[in-house]
């Protein structure tokens, strides 16, 4: 491990590694895995991921346990959605074994910046897929570029596993019922830019958008999904323009076998003052507890966390999905692979 690290500081941002690989589709196939000491890429001036957003990634991340073994949470999860979000805007896709592959060789190669047990960092993983091959005309590329980066994390929101504040705007849409709202592609994130930095600015970590057609329901809570707690069950947006989190989908097993109903449907906004607890959730940031919620617009202010800390279902969600990623617990669902 790299002792210059202070690993309990870690940020969620951009952090520099010795290795990352890529890997070309060209002439209808893919090609053999590259390993590059480069932080940079070569890129032709008419690429579609240029002009056109033929671009797709996705998160992950990386665990060093108690046992000092290095465990991948759900990878195949992760290549699952980064096909669909492929499909979605015409690129070719990656197959699990050249994946798979590819992340194996840069945790590997970077072992060194895998956090210690016990500081609470991880190594997160960034696959890329973009369309490098030139058009000038509106149409999909016949090149692509598949890369997987990775760096050492701290939590996604400063605060940690501690309350935050969210607010609701209504004058933003991060995406349409039917548009690309379900792919992980940089085009949905780009849209929520500028509410999201308002919210910041106004001393919010984050937005909850509602859905783009009657503004009547909740759908992503910026870059995480929502889920709220009442009446010993979990409850979490159904939408066709909310990112099918891999996160939520473990949360809601989880949910389910501590005992809770599972509830998937659309949530009226008006519902948010029936909460308990509520949270946003998400391979960054795991569960963010919410503590408090405010509609910008009728300054109506739904509130959590009582006593200032995050809810007892929450929390107990939140330990029992860490305790799997980190080899604490077992694992009766198999979401974690061990890198050999």
């Amino acid at each position: 491990m790299d002792n210059n690290v202070d690993w309990g500081k870690l940020p969620f941002g951009y952090f520099k590694t010795d290795y990352n690989v890529r890997c070309y589709f060209r002439n209808g196939e893919w090609g053999k895995i590259e390993v590059s000491s480069s932080e940079y890429i070569n890129i032709h001036i008419a690429s579609t991921a240029l002009h056109y957003g033929q671009e797709a990634f996705e998160g992950m991340k990386a665990f060093r346990g108690r046992d000092g073994k290095i465990r991948i949470f759900r990878w195949q999860e992760n290549s699952k959605r980064l096909q669909s979000s492929a499909r979605g805007v015409m690129m070719a896709e990656v197959p699990d074994e050249l994946f798979k592959e590819a992340i194996w060789q840069v945790v590997k190669l970077n072992e060194r910046f895998v956090p210690p047990y016990g500081t609470g960092a991880s190594l997160y993983l960034r696959p890329l897929l973009i369309g490098s091959g030139p058009q000038v005309g509106v149409k999909p590329a016949n090149e692509y570029l598949f890369m997987v980066f990775a760096g050492p994390v701290g939590p996604y929101f400063k605060e940690g596993f501690k309350p935050v504040k969210i607010q609701i705007a209504r004058d933003f849409d991060r995406a349409a019922p039917l548009g690309t709202g379900t792919l992980k592609v940089g085009g949905n994130y780009a849209a929520s830019l500028r509410a999201g930095e308002r919210a910041h600015a106004e001393g919010y970590s984050a937005v909850l958008f509602l859905d783009a057609r009657e503004k009547k329901y909740i759908d992503e809570a910026g870059p995480a999904n929502f889920f709220g707690i009442k009446n010993n069950t979990y409850v979490t947006p159904k939408s066709s323009s909310i990112l099918p989190s891999i996160t939520n989908m473990s949360l809601r097993q989880l949910a389910g076998d501590l005992g809770l109903t599972v509830e998937q449907r659309p949530i009226p906004v008006e519902e948010l003052a029936t909460f308990d607890e509520v949270g946003a959730c998400g391979t960054a940031a795991v569960i963010s507890p919410i503590c408090a919620i405010e509609d910008r617009d009728s300054h109506t202010i739904y509130r959590y966390c009582k006593d200032g800390q995050a809810g007892p279902v929450s929390t107990a969600l939140y330990k029992r999905l860490q305790a799997i990623q980190f080899g604490e617990e077992p694992d009766p669902y198999g979401w974690v692979e061990i890198v050999e």
